[in-house]
């Protein structure tokens, strides 16, 4: 299927020293599916096939996906073995929980999705490790508030931009906690993901975790206002257009200044149509903010939605940089840069 030969004998004439090879040549080494007898061989420095001889000639990461019966996985034996690949160096993924081979039912035993074994090769081959063991909060989506039981007040936050920055953290190495409201994409593979839809209850989970956070990147748009009193069934439109009593919604960043780890970043996000930049500094010091990412709806390429963004960066101490328009992937290694330097000092 690649076009490429697949090798398998260790001795084959003419390949008796592909197991040295292909142990130079890997920047990782993926075993996937990892099986039972793999597993168990590469724990006890087996060398009898061409993958084990090459696993222990390598000095390169090495991943192990397991995939087998859920019973198989469970084994104490199985269980010492991974415990032993994991002390030796190999990184060696949880099988996914869900359906197994016909008539075995459900549990885990299921080979990670392709998705989540790129995302575990991008930590492994990451070279910057200015956040590594940093703990990251990061917040994305919109919150919606009830209006009734089938209606509600949002925005079009469609949750890229801080899935981007989540992703591109714990590639780098970090501890993120991902609080998502409503998104338009699926979620980063990696970071430990709290759902939630209402802005309380955005701000009960930011409250729970800022404690312990050393970064709080507030990318998520949670609705400014909510419905006083939710109607508890289905407004009908033969009575007319209802009106609705609006009261704010907790300001989720200018509460955590007070709970916040000494030493922490906090950023915050400003989205705007029109006057951006006053705008940006007045929430700045508003909100008691470190950094502040400011831009502007009406401008082509940015806001809501795309997959790219066009940023002023504003700090606490003055500085403003402007960002060309670029996707939202790469802005997230810019902020990451910049939030890293931050907490290192520099």
């Amino acid at each position: 299927m690649t076009g490429r030969q697949a090798l398998a004998e260790i001795f084959e004439p003419g390949h008796a020293l592909d197991h040295i090879r292909l142990a130079r040549e890997a920047d990782v080494v993926v075993i996937a599916p990892a099986t039972a007898d793999v597993m168990a061989r590469a724990a006890h420095g087996h060398a009898n096939d061409l993958l084990t001889a090459s696993l222990l000639a390598t000095s390169s990461p090495v991943l192990f996906v397991p995939a087998m019966n859920d019973h198989m996985w469970a084994h104490p034996q199985t269980v010492r073995n991974v415990e032993h690949l994991r002390e030796i160096g190999y990184r060696v993924l949880d099988p996914d929980d869900g359906p197994l081979a016909i008539g075995e039912g459900s549990g885990p035993g299921r080979m990670p999705e392709p998705e989540a074994i790129v995302a575990h090769l991008g930590r492994l081959l990451e070279s910057d490790n200015t956040l590594r063991g940093r703990r990251i909060l990061v917040t994305t989506g919109a919150t919606r508030e009830a209006v009734d039981p089938v209606r509600f007040i949002s925005n079009h936050s469609s949750g890229k931009m801080g899935a981007a920055i989540a992703a591109a953290a714990w590639r780098r190495g970090a501890d993120v906690t991902l609080i998502a409201g409503h998104t338009d994409i699926d979620l980063p593979r990696g970071p430990r993901v709290i759902q939630i839809d209402t802005t309380d209850a955005m701000a009960r989970a930011v409250a729970g975790e800022i404690g312990a956070a050393d970064a709080l990147i507030m990318a998520a748009a949670p609705a400014d206002f909510t419905v006083k009193q939710v109607s508890s069934s289905k407004m009908k439109r033969e009575g007319g257009a209802p009106s609705l009593d609006l009261v704010e919604t907790a300001d989720i960043l200018k509460g955590v200044s007070s709970s916040r780890k000494k030493g922490s970043v906090i950023v915050g996000f400003a989205l705007e149509t029109g006057d951006a930049a006053r705008r940006g500094e007045e929430k700045l010091r508003a909100k008691d903010l470190d950094m502040i990412v400011v831009n502007d709806q009406n401008e082509e390429g940015a806001g809501f939605g795309g997959d790219t963004n066009r940023v002023t960066l504003m700090s606490r101490d003055g500085k403003r940089e402007e960002l060309p328009l670029m996707l939202k992937t790469e802005l997230a290694e810019v902020l990451l840069d910049r939030i890293g330097a931050m907490l290192n000092g520099s």
